[in-house]
């Protein structure tokens, strides 16, 4: 029976990767079902997204010979089993709207994700969690217990083998320390006022502005608040005939959609870190 996986890598440029790539799993009994590649002119770097089908070598196997094939070409890469959802944890605090839209789409199959766990610093969610019957950690957060707080909820994600990290509006800031252990497997959504708007209700400085767009950014979380690589952004128009609570709505539907957006591309390993970028292959 043949497994599919994902194939992701990214090394210096040069000729004939491709044709290297394709040799190796042709040689290996691969058949390739999607491919994109992508060259960084700017940085010299090259980017490739690989699905095959392989049933001649064990994943173990298969890892093995990777690792040789890739070790002339300095390679940094990733083989994923198309079969393994991406064991997921969720973080929120007291706006819903993402955390529910994201549960929806996975428990309609249309999110490749294995959700483990809600972690919130509130109990608002507790029933919601239960629903989908999803274990929920309410775990309080001051400026005192912060430290004691972050080592459970890096315990919980540990223990859940957890890949992906959400922050579905959880409007906590990591600590340093936190962020780096997440690196390149947490990721954030936030409004698209940044940095004009910062603190609590943005959507009312924007209203009292008069904007005519508001939107939102997924992105990767890095210890620079609000900084890290920017996996999708999205807008929508708005007019003074809008009101406050038409902006928040208009707002929180698109923060929605833009972080499953991010979440299914990263569960389909279809984004890849480039310095403070990303290269997606959707």
């Amino acid at each position: 029976m043949n497994h599919t996986y994902v194939l992701t890598l990214s090394c210096s440029d040069r000729p004939g990767i491709v044709h290297a790539v394709s040799g190796f799993l042709l040689e290996h009994g691969g058949n390739i079902e999607e491919a994109a590649q992508y060259n960084d002119h700017a940085t010299g770097l090259f980017f490739m997204r690989v699905q095959f089908a392989c049933g001649q070598l064990t994943q173990d196997d298969l890892r093995l010979r990777l690792q040789l094939f890739a070790e002339p070409f300095a390679m940094q890469w990733s083989l994923h089993p198309m079969a393994e959802p991406v064991r997921t944890v969720i973080f929120v605090s007291k706006e819903g709207h993402c955390l529910n839209d994201l549960m929806f789409r996975w428990k309609s199959g249309l999110l490749p994700l294995d959700i483990r766990a809600i972690i919130s610093n509130h109990r608002d969610f507790y029933q919601l969690a239960a629903s989908y019957n999803v274990p929920f950690h309410h775990i309080p957060v001051t400026a005192a217990t912060k430290p004691q707080a972050e080592a459970k909820q890096l315990e919980i994600i540990q223990n859940e083998g957890a890949e992906l990290v959400v922050l579905a509006r959880y409007m906590q800031v990591l600590s340093n320390d936190l962020c780096r252990e997440l690196s390149g497997k947490a990721i954030n959504i936030h409004h698209s006022f940044l940095p004009s708007f910062k603190g609590a209700k943005p959507y009312y400085q924007a209203h009292d502005r008069g904007v005519k767009l508001i939107g939102a950014t997924a992105h990767y979380v890095t210890a620079d608040l609000d900084e890290g690589p920017i996996i999708e952004q999205d807008v929508a128009r708005v007019d003074h005939t809008d009101a406050v609570e038409d902006l928040t709505a208009r707002g929180r539907d698109t923060e929605s959609q833009v972080l499953a957006r991010a979440v299914k591309w990263h569960s389909e390993h279809r984004v890849l870190l480039n310095g403070h970028k990303t290269v997606v292959f959707k």
